[in-house]
């Protein structure tokens, strides 16, 4: 018989406050909770921390039966697991980190239908497929990470593709597909690959508003390590990820934050898988408080109270950023995401595209990319529409918008740097033409006679950061390409010639030095459960996380796998005295209650 509406959702908020306790759902997420209960298939496409995976978990514990979650990540399968049953959801995974022995006994509890959300990777569901048909009831199966399945989608793994035979072995199951990155192609692609035609899509907004999104250009060597260091500086204390561009970058940037005493190490593919464990554990538990990573790190990292993200090189694409900025402020309090952008990192980038075999895609990917990291308008608003959701205002939570651009008449500036070009017949890069109007005496400039040009030296006014910040609008602006085939060297468009020659004037943005991300919040971020502590408040606030801390070292659980730090926050300034009190706090289920109540009100007690 069909549950009535109005008793479903009675249900599912009861669910919700019971296991996770939260008072209410996120947007949309009830929507699809009610039309997996109906029976139907679905796309979801929520960004990282909106709750994506409550959409599948609510259904689970409304339905008999056992929910399947395909999952790509080993990881990410044990700390979804882990967080669960901390809550005191039935839930299991079977993995190759597993003993066979302890993977039957999953499998035996999958049968009697004691676990409601059993995760394992496609492989192994596939390989037993009959099997699964056959003996255990199966409620819903959940396809996380569902861009995967797309060859268009930035992080392909050929193995989900073979999940198109679910629907046939399992008919009148429905199935959820999962993303926080996907573009009309590749969500096309999903729905083709796994045989759900009629799923209906459910697209929510992209926009996390707690993220702060600055970029800096032009910063290279000492000035961008400095800046960097200022930018952790401000976040004394917070966990972080740091990507970089290459393995040996995440090392010698490890290593040099280290020498500034700061508590950080390196991450990469080619580590062993020990080291690779012991980091990725250590930062989960708070006992590392920053990993400079490659793209290896991150996709398993379910880690709650990141509290900024760095890209110490632009990423190649608008969906490996919107993703990995992601990482930071899952939990909805403020967070900080900083990308560092040169020209170099353009030059590097294009040498993987010409490699790669979708060159024309990931082409218009990297310049969509170098656009957003060159904009004088507001971040978000690109960012956004990239994923094809237009807002009509200014964001006010990043740096465009925190300090719009002056302009001035830099159409001198740019006769500059087309006179050297021109004198040089166009036989230099970007980093040649800057030592030439800088006046630099380094070896190749000598070895050349470049030192005997009228324009040497003619901008040494200007310091290497302007000189960076300008090129790259005059490349921006279409005033000079570069000729990646003929090593970078730069032509001169027809546009620039018309600027050389005095017949436009052209407009260039003012260059102003910032060094980290402001943390001020404009009235425009929602401060829903963002708490503005006081001084005393801080200070508990601080004496919770170490109790936080010491709890998770005795139960051997991640300390945001006990309590988020937004939880924390609202345990400081509602600082809950009574059990009754400390069950109604924010993200404080019934489990939670029995377990905890005692030893955090105790020490909310000594604090009034």
């Amino acid at each position: 018989m069909p549950i009535n509406p109005e008793q479903l959702k009675a249900q599912a908020l009861g669910v919700l406050r019971q296991f996770y306790g939260y008072p209410s759902f996120l947007p949309m997420q009830y929507e699809v909770i009610s039309h997996i209960m109906s029976g139907g298939d679905s796309i979801v496409l929520m960004p990282t921390g909106g709750g994506k995976s409550l959409c599948y978990q609510i259904p689970a514990l409304l339905s008999d039966g056992c929910c399947v979650v395909v999952s790509p990540l080993l990881a990410l399968m044990k700390d979804q697991v882990d967080a669960l049953i901390a809550n005191g959801v039935p839930a299991a995974s079977i993995n190759s980190m597993q003993t066979e022995a302890q993977n039957r006994d999953v499998l035996d509890c999958a049968l009697a239908g004691r676990i409601k959300l059993l995760y394992i990777s496609p492989e192994r569901l596939l390989g037993d497929l009959d099997n699964w048909s056959k003996h255990i009831k199966i409620s819903l199966l959940a396809i996380d990470e569902a861009h995967c399945i797309s060859q268009w989608g930035h992080d392909f793994r050929p193995e989900y593709t073979q999940l198109s035979v679910l629907k046939e072995h399992f008919p009148g199951v429905p199935i959820v597909a999962l993303t926080a990155t996907a573009d009309q192609i590749t969500r096309d692609d999903i729905r083709k690959q796994l045989n759900i035609p009629d799923a209906k899509l459910f697209l929510s907004s992209f926009d996390r508003k707690n993220i702060s999104l600055t970029v800096l250009s032009g910063y290279t060597g000492a000035d961008k390590f400095n800046t960097l260091v200022k930018f952790i500086d401000r976040h004394h204390g917070e966990c972080g990820i740091i990507y970089c561009f290459s393995r040996k970058n995440t090392e010698t940037l490890a290593e040099k934050l280290k020498r500034r005493g700061l508590n950080a190490q390196a991450f990469h593919a080619g580590l062993s898988v020990s080291v690779k464990n012991a980091v990725q554990t250590g930062f989960l538990n708070d006992d590392i408080q920053i990993v400079c990573a490659t793209v290896a790190f991150g996709m398993g990292i379910d880690k709650s109270n990141v509290r900024w993200v760095v890209h110490y090189n632009m990423p190649q694409n608008m969906e490996s950023y919107y993703q990995e900025i992601g990482r930071a402020g899952r939990d909805g309090l403020e967070a900080d995401a900083l990308m560092f952008y040169s020209y170099g990192d353009v030059i590097s980038h294009n040498r993987f595209v010409k490699e790669s075999g979708q060159v024309q895609l990931n082409t218009q990917k990297l310049e969509l990319m170098q656009r957003y990291a060159e904009s004088s308008i507001c971040r978000r608003r690109i960012l956004l529409s990239y994923f094809n959701e237009r807002i009509d205002h200014d964001c006010g939570n990043c740096d465009v918008c925190k300090n719009p651009p002056k302009r001035f008449d830099g159409s001198i500036l740019v006769q500059m740097a087309l006179s050297a070009i021109v004198r040089t017949d166009e036989k230099i890069g970007l980093y040649t033409l800057k030592d030439i109007l800088r006046g630099s005496s380094s070896v190749e400039i000598i070895q050349q006679g470049y030192h005997h040009l009228k324009t040497y030296g003619v901008g040494r006014n200007l310091s290497n950061l302007e000189w960076n910040a300008y090129l790259l609008q005059m490349q921006q602006l279409g005033i000079f390409d570069v000729a990646y085939n003929e090593n970078n060297h730069l032509k001169i468009t027809s546009y620039g010639k018309d600027i050389l020659y005095g017949r436009e004037k052209v407009q260039l943005t003012q260059f102003v030095k910032k060094e980290f991300v402001e943390k001020e919040k404009p009235a425009v971020v929602e401060k829903t459960f963002d708490f503005n502590l006081t001084l005393s408040e801080q200070e508990l606030f601080n004496q919770l996380k170490a109790l936080r801390y010491t709890i998770a070292q005795r139960e051997h659980k991640r300390p945001y796998m006990v309590f988020s730090d937004k939880s924390l926050k609202a345990m400081a300034h509602e600082r809950p005295t009574t059990k009754l009190a400390f069950s109604s706090v924010f993200g404080v289920g019934e489990m939670k209650t029995e377990m905890y109540w005692k030893p955090f009100t105790d020490l909310i007690k000594r604090n009034i």
